[in-house]
């Protein structure tokens, strides 16, 4: 046995080569299919039907409008979650008592705890099939994940610059604003930023529930076996994931 290993670390990595083993067996999953000369034909047959993208006038403005709903659908809700975290994550930060911090960190935990396909299915359910739906899906997990990140923000600033305005007589609002949030707010504004730029790609693939957008765009051209129409989709969902990580980066530099 070599130096530095100990019995522990080779019994925990035979236990997860054999998990892994085990996995494989038991989902019965006939790799080996993967590799052969057929299959290997079938993937290139597959991947041809994509080639070329309709690039047609009449498609190009149906993914164009697709485009700009699933930009909106990424930006309110990235909005309307920032403004419910940062308003649950101060009672979250423990500054309403003990009571109300449980209260506020259980909300939190319940709303990201719900993957934004889940929020997506039950919101169509309720509100119909749409961008509303879409919007409101996002919203509410990506509320979770904000409050909490705007919690710990809160948690770790330091307290004193509004203690001193507070021992000074200023009104706590007024000592939250100008004492504790110049502190977080290039951090609330980094979570934020990053969390859109995780919804942009998360409202394209909300479309397959429903939800609108590029996914739903998407969704239909696969349906119907349409491979052109859905690989022009594609690269417009890679196009704005790209264009949005580039805005995204610049604010993060500018703020």
């Amino acid at each position: 046995m070599k130096p530095g290993v100990s019995l522990g670390g080779l019994a925990a990595i035979v236990l997860v080569l054999a998990a892994v083993a085990g996995s494989f067996a038991y989902l019965d999953m006939p790799l080996g299919a993967l590799f052969t000369g057929a299959a290997a034909g079938e993937a290139v047959a597959f991947v041809q039907r994509f080639f070329p993208p309709d690039l047609s006038a009449d498609f190009l403005a149906k993914v164009g409008a697709a485009a700009l709903e699933t930009l909106a659908i990424s930006l309110v809700s990235t909005l309307l979650a920032a403004v419910a975290g940062a308003l649950l994550a101060m009672p979250a930060a423990g500054r309403q008592g003990r009571a109300v911090r449980r209260g506020a960190r259980f909300a939190l935990n319940l709303l990201r705890s719900v993957p934004e396909l889940v929020w997506a299915t039950l919101m169509v359910l309720a509100a119909g099939l749409g961008p509303f739906a879409g919007t409101l899906a996002l919203a509410l997990h990506t509320t979770g994940v904000l409050g909490r990140l705007f919690a710990e923000a809160l948690e770790n600033a330091p307290p004193a610059p509004a203690q001193a305005l507070a021992e000074g007589g200023t009104p706590s609002v007024a000592a939250f604003l100008y004492g504790t949030l110049p502190l977080v707010a290039p951090q609330w504004l980094a979570y934020s930023l990053y969390r859109w730029e995780m919804n942009i790609r998360m409202a394209a693939i909300l479309g397959f529930v429903g939800a609108g957008g590029l996914g739903g765009l998407l969704y239909y051209s696969l349906s119907l076996f349409h491979e052109a129409q859905a690989s022009t989709v594609i690269l417009a969902m890679l196009a704005m994931a790209i264009a949005v990580d580039g805005a995204s980066a610049w604010l993060r530099r500018k703020a």
